[in-house]
């Protein structure tokens, strides 16, 4: 209930900031806003960028354990998902056979191996790396 009645003195103050014609936010504020990046602005403008601008396919996110792939225990790069593109195997009825030019944000995981991020989060039975990697191919 507390919460509620914050909401609604802080609508109530921002009506009346701006039946008054003045701003509910300061300058230094809206400055600091626009700085802020956080992930939904960094993956929405990467990928409008490449989608918009270049003429780039969206291709979503396969998941992070590949059902289809027996060489990978996680998807730990943003273009594990192209491997049959790159290697020639792709079945030519699939969509992702037509695939010219694409751009993603895979989800990964990495545990081990070539690329082994564990030494930057510490080494134990618990813990990996998980991220999201942009890619435009």
């Amino acid at each position: 209930r507390d919460l509620e009645a914050d909401r609604k003195r802080t609508m109530s103050a921002e009506a009346e900031a701006a039946a008054a014609g003045v701003a509910a936010m300061s300058v230094s504020e809206s400055k600091e806003e626009e700085l802020e990046w956080p992930m939904d602005r960094v993956r929405s403008t990467f990928i409008d960028f490449f989608a918009k601008k270049h003429g780039h396919t969206f291709w979503p996110s396969s998941p992070c354990v590949p059902h289809d792939d027996p060489t990978l225990l996680f998807a730990n790069a943003g273009m594990n998902q192209y491997k049959p593109l790159f290697l020639g195997t792709c079945d030519p009825n699939l969509e992702l056979s037509k695939l010219k030019r694409a751009v993603n944000s895979q989800k990964c995981i990495r545990a081990g191996g070539k690329h082994n991020d564990l030494d930057d989060v510490g080494k134990d039975v618990y813990h990996h790396t998980m991220f999201e990697m942009l890619g435009n191919w």
